[in-house]
């Protein structure tokens, strides 16, 4: 009789003396005994990681699954150095994946935090013109925003109806989106964990995954290294690595490009006496050249106010203030083409925002654009996140997902079972529900899952 015929035998036994059933099914799906083999492998604990694991725990409730994070906990980076804002799809271009994913994607979120009892707030979104050409943006965005439905979308003209909905805010004309809100994104990875955790998963920290290698297990034929020393098996690998994802996909024989380019953004806070006057989101019109929203006004679910961000290179794929360098990861940034020509084609933009983030003033006469009335003294320094902006070879910014695997040439059975998500673009944490669907789908037609 085979070892793994015994096995279920005595699997079979074990079940009758407790009185339950077997799912006879796990054992087809996994090789059981030993811990570190499983059938899926997500790499990397943010928030897309963590939705899209737990959205396949939820599919195949008989493989198993395991999340590896280089950290001691889920969110320690992009998911929880955010303003923590729950997007309404405003922005993005009608009928593209962003713009479905986010709607959809917020009324998932809202959804999810009710059935758990995570607190949020929808404390809304006031999108405010401050000169006559913006206003010509800002119905131009109003138009965008209602073909991607998004609900309950108002133009408000006049600053005595903005001043209605935020009395100290001043502005020509602004959009109202009431079905905007805010959360705390790390306790809602956090939640989507446990929800795998609690589904049968195993989640590993401190696990710093650096390399892939062919096993000589056929049956999970792909070992994932850490730095620890410390190894799994898996049939197939899911990376979801954010400031490390072209690393990750490196390390799997895909091409460097698109490069990760880390881009911190830094925050001032509203002191606390001035705090209790912003009660809702205050965004400027976006310039359409960049991904960034510009600095805004955000309320905290602990009753702070968030000032800003500005948007300078980290000198370090997580460096969160001027002293976290990494020359390595520098030069890999400074020296890449893409980044170059993307410097060279904004070069003013950038030198303003590295102005604004050595003197506060700057960044202050920016805000008093929308409340006059702030000062610098009003403003204490705050923390600070650094954004994984994927960059391709002629410095154009990805807006998109980009998935990225590599064939098998017949060099290596692994190549075609690890599958990169190698950019998942703001807003990355409102989406991500639905990404995770999104992605899962993607998992199945590739991996060719039952």
């Amino acid at each position: 009789m085979s070892c793994k015929m015994s096995r279920v035998f005595r699997e079979i036994i074990r079940a009758h003396k407790a009185g339950s059933a077997l799912n006879v099914r796990a054992f087809s799906v996994s090789s059981a005994n030993n811990s570190d083999e499983f059938d899926i492998v997500v790499v990397g604990g943010g928030i897309v990681g963590a939705a899209t694991a737990r959205e396949l725990k939820q599919r195949y409730p008989n493989y198993k699954m395991a999340i590896v994070e280089k950290e001691a906990d889920l969110a320690r980076h992009q998911s929880g150095h955010n303003s923590g804002v729950l997007h309404a799809g405003i922005y993005y271009k009608p009928g593209s994946l962003k713009a479905k994913l986010c709607v959809e994607g917020l009324n998932l979120a809202y959804k999810y935090c009710d059935s758990k009892k995570i607190p949020y707030k929808k404390v809304g979104k006031l999108i405010v013109a401050s000169t006559p050409d913006e206003v010509d943006k800002l119905h131009d965005l109003h138009e965008r925003g209602k073909k991607n439905n998004v609900a309950g979308l108002e133009l408000i003209k006049g600053e005595r109806s903005i001043k209605a909905i935020e009395p100290v805010c001043e502005g020509l004309e602004a959009l109202w989106s009431p079905n905007t809100g805010i959360v705390d994104w790390a306790v809602v990875t956090k939640s989507y964990g446990e929800d795998f955790r609690k589904g049968g998963g195993t989640i590993h920290l401190n696990f710093e995954v650096n390399g892939f290698e062919e096993a000589k297990d056929g049956g999970h034929p792909v070992l994932i290294k850490s730095k620890s020393g410390k190894t799994i098996k898996a049939k197939y690998v899911l990376t979801c690595g954010g400031l490390q994802s072209d690393k990750l996909a490196e390390m799997s024989g895909c091409p460097r490009s698109p490069r990760i380019v880390p881009f911190r953004g830094e925050y001032l806070l509203l002191s606390p006496e001035k705090a209790p006057m912003v009660t809702t989101n205050i965004y400027p019109v976006p310039d359409p050249r960049f991904p960034f929203l510009g600095v805004h006004f955000t309320p905290r679910m602990d009753g702070s106010i968030w000032l800003g961000p500005n948007a300078v290179l980290a000198f370090k794929r997580e460096g969160y203030k001027w002293t976290d360098i990494n020359i390595g990861e520098l030069m890999d940034a400074l020296l890449y083409p893409g980044f170059r020509k993307m410097a060279f084609k904004y070069v003013r933009a950038g030198l303003h925002e590295m102005a604004k983030s050595l003197y506060t003033p700057l960044q202050v006469k920016d805000l008093q654009k929308y409340i006059p009335s702030i000062t610098a003294k009003d403003c204490l320094s705050g923390p600070s996140g650094v954004r994984a902006q994927a960059l391709d070879d002629e410095g154009n910014l990805l807006e998109d997902f980009y998935f990225d695997m590599k064939k098998d040439q017949g060099a290596s059975s692994t190549a075609d079972r690890i599958l990169h998500c190698r950019n998942a673009p703001s807003p990355g944490a409102t989406s991500s529900l639905a990404i995770g669907k999104m992605i899962a789908d993607k998992i199945r037609d590739e991996f060719k899952l039952s």
